[in-house]
């Protein structure tokens, strides 16, 4: 099973069946931090249902076409990160990322999306990655806006969540720029 050691405390791991019970639980904790964000939390009520999507996280990174990962803070589970698809022939991919309310503010979000950076532009040969958060999300736009992104606008209506839309800030890292701005930050 993927692993990947991101420092001492923190790595990022395939989830796999066994690990739907966990991942439920993860979530139930933070049901109403997730949904405030997250269009899928409500339709989540038992571990079971994890279990097609597991299998379809697993079908993604066999087929190389990115991957969902859980994040594990020493040696729990804390939340999740991955991309969303990579486009090949564009050589762009997006990442997704949630974590848990217990975990926020401890700097494992940043450390993990850095992570993801290093192996899309490695692994994968891209030159570009993409985040979207929503506009009044500050917690989750921190994290691109920390790591150098460019911010390149807002899509208005992008996301539907329970009710109502929102609006997204598509934020890019292009190869060269995380080259750069890994010089700088050493």
């Amino acid at each position: 099973m993927f692993t990947h050691q991101v420092t001492e405390e923190i790595s990022l791991k395939l989830i796999g069946q066994k690990d739907a019970e966990e991942l439920f639980e993860l979530v139930n904790a933070s049901r109403e931090n997730l949904r405030e964000w997250l269009p899928w939390v409500d339709s989540m009520t038992d571990a079971e249902q994890y279990g097609p999507i597991i299998e379809a996280w697993l079908q993604q990174f066999a087929e190389e076409d990115g991957f969902q990962a859980g994040i594990l803070y020493n040696g729990k589970l804390a939340g999740m990160a991955g991309f969303h698809l990579v486009n090949y022939s564009n050589r762009q991919t997006s990442i997704g990322y949630w974590l848990a309310e217990a975990y926020q503010g401890k700097g494992i979000m940043t450390a993990v999306v850095r992570a993801l950076l290093d192996y899309a532009f490695e692994e994968y040969d891209c030159h570009r990655v993409e985040i979207k958060c929503g506009t009044d999300n500050v917690k989750s736009r921190a994290i691109p806006e920390r790591l150098g992104f460019m911010e390149e606008g807002v899509i208005r209506d992008g996301e539907f969540l329970y009710d109502h839309f929102h609006d997204l800030i598509l934020y890019s890292m292009l190869d060269e720029d995380w080259q750069k701005h890994k010089e700088t930050v050493k």
